[in-house]
């Protein structure tokens, strides 16, 4: 337990809490109150039922968990999310060969997680004796309906949290805590019948009231499918050796975040800058050396380079990527 002596009011925890967040460098934060999600739950085992998950089977591990933060941490009272905005100006150099945006820089899971945590400490220094755990894409906890309870955005049809301000370029941190605090209500919002990301999904993994198939997704195909990419997708990569943006690069919401830089979340200049010579020559001692503290490293060095020749193969480029 991190310990602290003072007294505090619910209310004024929650302007606090959120006031630091904010300082520490997060886009926005918000509050719900812990409770059951069983038609999230409900919505899981149906999707994996129907195989949507494809290769991903630790989806399946522990998915009872999901269903209450309590069971995570006993006496939970509280979600405090967080969202820090990657929407960077920046943009590649090479010419064939894409990164999608949340891979520009230092992989998200420990920035995100190591600024939780310096949330965490405030809460027991300057508020009240705590008992918590910091999540960010690592634990079985359903990110996007808490982002949504805590008032943050809605769901849109490509089944990404949208902020109203930010888009969907977030990423989401969760620091569950035994606390209760002041609780924020879910915001209004929809996609109405725009669909743009419908359309421009390539492989039509995303459909209107029907689930996602993450088994079709470029996003699971390039980084989390460990076999090789079907015949009947490499033609539809796009470019893509690692990730995704298709679906949120047409969404009208992102527009006016883009530029947006995050203070605590760095850019890898460099990695931009790289041509598509320099992709396709890079060996895997430079590899491990550059993107040590990558996301690059979930699909590791065999599987980006392999991904770098279908993407020139499926463009009729010459090219020779190291396997």
């Amino acid at each position: 337990m991190i310990t602290g002596a003072k007294r505090y009011d619910p209310r004024v925890a929650a302007a606090l809490i959120k006031e630091k967040a904010l300082q520490l460098g997060f886009s926005a934060c918000g509050i719900a109150q812990v409770h059951p999600l069983p038609d999230d739950s409900e919505y899981l085992q149906k999707w994996l039922a129907a195989g949507h998950n494809g290769k991903m089977g630790y989806l399946a591990n522990h998915a009872d968990l999901r269903n209450d933060p309590s069971v995570l941490v006993p006496g939970a009272k509280s979600v405090i999310v967080v969202l820090l905005n990657y929407a960077t100006s920046f943009s590649q150099q090479s010419e064939s060969l894409k990164i999608a945006r949340y891979a520009h820089g230092d992989d998200y899971h420990f920035v995100v997680k190591q600024f939780l945590g310096e949330l965490l400490r405030f809460i027991a220094e300057e508020i009240a004796p705590v008992e918590g755990r910091a999540f960010c894409d690592s634990a079985p906890v359903f990110e996007r309906r808490w982002a949504h309870e805590a008032g943050l955005g809605w769901i849109g049809l490509n089944h990404c949290l949208i902020h109203p301000e930010f888009g969907s370029f977030c990423f989401i941190g969760e620091l569950v805590v035994d606390l209760e605090l002041e609780y924020d209500h879910p915001i209004e919002g929809d996609c109405g019948f725009c669909g743009r990301c419908v359309t421009s999904c390539p492989t039509q993994a995303i459909q209107p009231q029907e689930f996602l198939k993450a088994e079709k997704c470029i996003s699971y195909l390039t980084v989390e499918l460990k076999d090789e990419i079907p015949q009947e997708y490499k033609q539809k990569l796009g470019g893509y050796v690692a990730g995704c943006d298709r679906c949120q690069e047409v969404c009208p919401w992102n527009r006016k975040a883009s530029g947006y830089t995050a203070p605590l979340w760095k850019v890898d200049k460099s990695m931009l800058l790289m041509s598509d010579q320099d992709w396709l020559a890079l060996e895997q001692p430079e590899f491990k050396r550059k993107f040590s503290k990558s996301s690059l490293t979930r699909l590791g060095y065999k599987k980006l380079m392999k991904n770098c020749q279908i993407v020139f193969e499926a463009a009729g480029t010459d090219g020779e990527a190291h396997t």
